[in-house]
């Protein structure tokens, strides 16, 4: 199915909550409400016609500065954004869900973002989830396991985030 099909079929269903779309690139991708983010995966899985069952990576990309490709076509402000790479191996199509979140919830610093989880529609958002936890500290709700997979358990921060400071010493050795 072509995405502008997809599109059209999400935008029936979910109405103000698809929020946008860049169909025109190399990996086409549907912008979605955060909160909506669980019930639109289960219909991209469940759907006969769409039948997106396997999710190849989620990807966490911290924007505190504009990017100049993105601010040219979007408007532009400083936040955080998830990436759900989808694929339907049946119908040999590929989406990319696109999730904007702000850097801190509520935007109190150090409170981090959060969605809800996909790890019950497909088993690899399980690990997606925690690596993107542990590294860019975005907190997936309902995770029946999120605790950190690369970092010690102890680890300060998360590395990704633009804005983390890599600490002198770890357990009394130098990190830098």
């Amino acid at each position: 199915m072509e995405v502008g099909l997809i599109l059209d079929k999400l935008k029936q269903r979910f109405g103000e909550r698809i929020l946008g779309a860049d169909l025109e690139a190399a990996d086409p991708s549907i912008e979605i409400a955060p909160a909506a983010l669980a019930e639109v995966a289960r219909i991209l899985r469940d759907d006969p016609p769409l039948r997106f069952d396997y999710l190849h990576c989620i990807t966490g990309v911290d924007y505190v500065q504009p990017d100049a490709k993105k601010a040219k076509s979007f408007p532009w402000e400083v936040h955080f954004e998830l990436l759900y790479h989808l694929s339907s191996m049946a119908h040999r199509h590929r989406l990319v869900l696109r999730i904007k979140l702000p850097r801190w919830q509520g935007g109190v610093e150090g409170q981090l973002p959060e969605v809800p989880t996909v790890s019950h529609l497909w088993r690899t958002a399980d690990w997606h989830e925690r690596e993107v936890f542990d590294l860019s500290g975005v907190r997936f709700a309902g995770h029946p396991d999120l605790r950190r997979i690369l970092c010690p358990e102890d680890w300060q921060g998360h590395p990704l985030r633009k804005d983390y400071k890599t600490a002198e010493e770890y357990h009394g050795i130098r990190t830098r």
